[in-house]
């Protein structure tokens, strides 16, 4: 979800504006996810980079989360999407914390979808904190350092129970990503669009997905003949 800032600029707009306006694109994107049966949508909604940014916008964006939250709740509720969370979200406010809990109980027992919002998210800080818990455990006696395995390493990160994503998509031009979900992407198709994520609709949703279902993934295979 990128590029909300430069959507306000190229409009003389306030960033926050731009923001707002993200979030109206989320809940275009979750819709139609959810109609197209997809069974899991992870959203890079806030980074542990994005702490840098100037305390008002910090302010905007944790109001914004909150008031989506509340005005979302319902939705999620009738369309039997679960939330999930992954990051750092200690780190959030309390009021924001404490809603988005509730939001996460209230919806615990859906079953049509996940969706996974980033919070306080960091790839490299995601694998320095499953390092410290399997090297603990080691330590502790109860994993044999020779017995870890791929599945070891994925059960200790925070996306443990979710499945490893398909396909990734980028807007707003960059063709990076930025420390985001690095062990679980591996085999993931990317596809990068320079559309900036206020202006991501349906329609290009839609084709992005149908553009992935003609790839064939090969998983460091060869083609079938």
């Amino acid at each position: 979800m990128d590029g909300n800032g430069r959507w306000a600029k190229k409009r003389l707009l306030n960033r926050i504006n731009g923001h707002e306006k993200g979030a109206e694109a989320v809940r275009t994107v979750v819709r139609t996810a959810r109609r197209l049966n997809i069974d899991a949508l992870t959203l890079y909604a806030f980074s542990t980079e994005n702490w840098q940014r100037p305390q008002p916008e910090i302010s905007g964006l944790m109001l914004l989360l909150r008031r989506f939250l509340e005005s979302e709740r319902q939705t999620l509720i009738d369309n039997q999407i679960r939330l999930n969370t992954i990051g750092e979200t200690d780190r959030l406010p309390d009021a924001v914390r404490d809603k988005l809990l509730a939001v996460i109980d209230e919806t615990a027992e859906n079953s049509k979808m996940t969706l996974t919002l980033a919070l306080s998210y960091g790839s490299r800080t995601e694998i320095v904190h499953m390092a410290k818990q399997i090297a603990a455990a080691a330590k502790s006696g109860t994993i044999d350092p020779d017995a870890v395995t791929e599945q070891t390493v994925a059960d200790h990160l925070y996306t443990c129970g979710l499945p490893d994503p398909d396909l990734l998509i980028r807007t707003s031009g960059e063709q990076r990503l930025s420390n985001f979900l690095l062990w679980q992407i591996a085999y993931a198709e990317l596809i990068f669009t320079p559309t900036l994520w206020p202006d991501f609709g349906e329609a290009e949703f839609i084709r992005i997905l149908s553009d992935y279902q003609n790839r064939e993934r090969r998983f460091g295979g060869i083609l079938s003949p």
